[in-house]
């Protein structure tokens, strides 16, 4: 199947976990640098995104971020195409902001 802004989805993981104590630092900055670690990139201070080619290659992340799960907190998983991805609008103050650059994507025919 050709590649499309439908079929390219991108990967949103939200999460709020405790950093009260010494230990749950630790377990916070763990799980940061593993999903960092997987191709995540900072898009917010608590969210992190991933770009992937296919439904199949976004489930293998998907699985890996479940894998890694802090015992405590709370994390989302979100999947949204990269056409939804390309109708976000962002902005800091008043002023709008790029959207991050989109890998670039080699098809073969």
């Amino acid at each position: 199947m050709r590649l499309n802004e439908y079929r390219i989805l991108w990967i949103l993981v939200f999460f709020d976990l405790p950093t009260e104590t010494k230990k749950d630092r630790k377990i916070y900055a763990k799980f940061r640098k593993d999903i960092m670690n997987d191709g995540f990139a900072m898009f917010q201070f608590s969210i992190y995104l991933r770009h992937c080619s296919s439904r199949e290659n976004a489930d293998v992340h998907i699985k890996r971020v479940k894998k890694i799960l802090p015992p405590k907190g709370h994390v989302g998983i979100m999947t949204i195409t990269d056409k939804q991805f390309g109708m976000m609008e962002l902005y800091y103050g008043k002023e709008e902001k790029d959207l991050p650059n989109t890998p670039q994507q080699l098809e073969l025919f």
